[in-house]
């Protein structure tokens, strides 16, 4: 994950923001797969969902039932963080799929960045990448310190 420095987000918003980027990759995953309601007998209300999630065997064994390791570097700027996209693009990778632009609502503590269709605020806070080998993360992290 890359997450920006110049926002100066407080602890707990940083914290926030990189869940929000460490989670996207799986949250993807959990909402495309197909889900199935289970209905109340009585009500007829949904009472759980049931959703079946198809995963390569070398994240579930190294990254879901390993470490789930998980790196936090930072980006100056907006502009410095949307370069970790080109270079993501370049090594073929998708946003949706194996990035995710994680985008604050605003509704705390930062400012509107933009506005969108809806006329709702949005600030680009950090970048999250879907489980990658060493050698590609290691392609776009080296270009980034470590969060500090």
């Amino acid at each position: 994950m890359i997450a920006r420095k110049d926002l100066q987000m407080s602890p707990g918003k940083l914290a926030a923001q990189v869940s929000h980027a460490s989670m996207a990759f799986l949250a993807n995953m959990l909402r495309q797969d197909g889900v199935d309601e289970e209905l109340s007998m009585d009500t007829g209300e949904v009472e759980a969902y049931h959703i079946s999630v198809a995963m390569a065997p070398d994240i579930y064994n190294d990254w879901l039932c390993g470490i789930f390791t998980k790196t936090i570097c930072e980006s100056k700027n907006k502009k410095q963080l949307m370069k970790a996209v080109i270079m993501a693009e370049e090594l073929g990778l998708k946003e949706g799929t194996d990035f995710f632009l994680i985008k604050d609502a605003c509704l705390t503590e930062l400012e509107p960045e933009e506005v969108d269709e809806n006329g709702e605020g949005r600030t680009l806070t950090c970048i999250g990448f879907r489980p990658l080998p060493d050698e590609v993360a290691h392609q776009i992290s080296r270009k980034y310190q470590l969060y500090r």
